[in-house]
């Protein structure tokens, strides 16, 4: 008979990057499916955290994940109170709104830099110490250690014009999920890169899903991020005889 795959109990996940969409969506999937959950943001007295906290019992932490010293205390204070994680999601984007429709020549350095630095050296940072704590874990009864993904997005797998700094940022993302995956898979980590290929829409007070710069979802044209947690849910979960590494994530309705 062929052993359970699904989540223990006692399963902790850690989400790195807090907001109302994907970060949230996973947090209210992984509590409810009995995880015991932490969500980590520069600034975890959002709104929409504390509203996390109170109806879903998810623990919050302050950390800035692109220092080195703050992602250590991080996981040092997770595996205190809650546990070593078996599922760590990086989802943090790391474009400063400086370098939003910049050309090439227009883009300062400096937020290049930082780009670089939010997005691909905190992935780094996250996926060293997950890679760490998890290593430790006993085996499940699927024979895996814990799961780590990263969210990505469409410039993992194309540079659009006006976007160098992000498609630097993304394609580093991809190597760096990439080489872990060579790296850890065969040690019982299961490794996950997932591009987002589309805006994403989340639910706002109205009722409505609705994207800040894309506008208000018509006919599913966005993707949902209830949908994305589910996916991510299910990357966790999957059986060690067919891992999936890179799943790029559109809209039914989207150019590619």
């Amino acid at each position: 008979m062929a052993q359970s795959t699904q989540s223990s109990v006692q399963d902790v996940a850690l989400i790195v990057g807090g907001g109302p969409g994907i970060s949230s969506s996973c947090a209210r999937l992984f509590a409810e499916n009995g995880m015991r959950v932490a969500v980590a943001a520069r600034n975890p007295e959002k709104a929409v955290l504390e509203k996390l906290e109170k109806m879903h019992g998810v623990h919050r932490y302050a950390c800035d994940a692109s220092e080195p010293v703050a992602v250590d205390r991080l996981f040092a204070k997770i595996v205190q109170d809650l546990g070593t994680p078996r599922l760590v999601v990086h989802n943090i984007d790391g474009r400063v709104p400086g370098i939003f429709r910049k050309s090439v020549i227009e883009a300062d350095p400096g937020m290049a830099l930082e780009t670089l630095r939010n997005a691909a050296f905190s992935a780094f940072l996250v996926g060293q110490q997950a890679a760490k704590v998890m290593l430790g874990n006993k085996p499940d009864a699927n024979g895996a250690k814990g799961t780590i993904i990263f969210t990505n997005a469409s410039a993992a797998l194309k540079g659009f014009p006006l976007s160098g700094a992000f498609a630097m940022a993304c394609h580093a993302k991809s190597g760096l999920a990439q080489s872990m995956a060579r790296e850890l898979m065969p040690q019982g980590i299961h490794v996950a890169n997932v591009p987002i290929d589309a805006a994403i829409g989340w639910t706002q007070e109205d009722g409505t899903r609705a994207h800040r710069l894309a506008g208000t979802t018509v006919d599913d044209n966005m993707v949902d991020p209830d949908h994305i947690a589910e996916t991510y849910l299910h990357l966790h979960r999957q059986h060690r005889s067919t891992w999936a590494f890179e799943v790029v994530l559109r809209p039914w309705v989207e150019k590619w």
